[in-house]
């Protein structure tokens, strides 16, 4: 099933058992996939789903900051039980050594030696981790192996 009819699927399971708060981050997630076809004219496919939900993620991760910061504690709960929602639609993640390994077969295709070359190793690990593991920590590691 593709993810797209997944995600309406689970949207119209939410609605009949009113779900309120789960039909709410499904919709979210649904407008934003809607508004990123509109804009580009196109029909996402599932690999382009898994980056705008992994931006959303990213998103609400930075909202969760601040909003404890804040000392906003119940929106901090609203945005956590998205992630929790959002997090359902992304392919499993990636293990700290299949992480890892991919990093070593990366540098190692692109001959890397130096911090220099960190764009020819992201560019190699980034389509094969793209929401399976958060890039920030992808790119720490990297920088530390290259360093």
């Amino acid at each position: 099933m593709q993810l797209k009819s997944r995600i309406t699927e689970d949207m119209k399971t939410a609605m009949r058992a009113k779900d309120t708060a789960r039909l709410g981050a499904i919709r979210l997630l649904l407008a934003a996939i809607k508004q990123r076809e509109v804009d580009e004219r196109i029909e996402l496919d599932d690999a382009q789903i898994i980056t705008a939900i992994d931006k959303m993620l990213k998103q609400r991760r930075d909202s969760i900051a601040q909003f404890e910061a804040a000392g906003r504690l119940e929106l901090a709960e609203i945005e956590k039980f998205e992630i929790d929602v959002l997090q359902g639609y992304m392919p499993q993640a990636a293990s700290a050594a299949e992480v890892d390994e991919l990093i070593n077969q990366a540098i190692s295709a692109s001959a890397a030696v130096d911090i220099k070359d960190m764009g020819k190793v992201m560019a190699i690990v980034k389509p094969q981790l793209a929401g399976r593991a958060d890039m920030a920590q992808v790119s720490t590691r990297i920088k530390s192996r290259l360093a």
